[in-house]
């Protein structure tokens, strides 16, 4: 069964988007730096599993600083939570879908990630997050 993941909020700060976040009564969950992606992240959990994610770039000349540069700060992607990415990958290339990734890659807490690329999801980033 498919269920999103979490929603990836690009900012500015993940300390000063974390205050409205906590008010609405998601937890921090600690920061991580994922090289690889050029980013910091901090997780906000809710109830029932539900998760945020703030994406606070290193740099400017990452995916995350050229968003925000490109269109400001906001909601950057929507991952979805799958059982084999190596198998969503293979289905979703087979069918005509446009991949950023055609190779999984190392994402946040050690998961394998893939990005689809907005042109093939309706202007929406989709990131695919194969669950432990």
């Amino acid at each position: 069964m498919t269920r999103i993941d979490h929603i990836g909020i690009a900012t500015g700060s993940i300390e000063k988007s974390s205050k409205f976040w906590n008010m609405l009564g998601f937890e921090d969950s600690g920061d991580e730096i994922v090289e690889s992606q050029g980013v910091k992240i901090r997780y906000l959990k809710g109830e029932d599993a539900t998760r945020v994610e703030l994406l606070e770039p290193l740099s400017e000349d990452t995916p995350v600083g050229q968003f925000i540069i490109k269109r400001g700060v906001g909601v950057q992607q929507i991952a979805v939570s799958v059982k084999n990415i190596d198998e969503m990958i293979s289905r979703l290339i087979g069918n005509g879908i446009r991949m950023i990734n055609e190779a999984a890659v190392e994402g946040s807490d050690g998961h394998r990630i893939a990005f689809i690329h907005p042109a093939s999801t309706g202007g929406v980033l989709v990131e695919l997050v194969e669950s432990h």
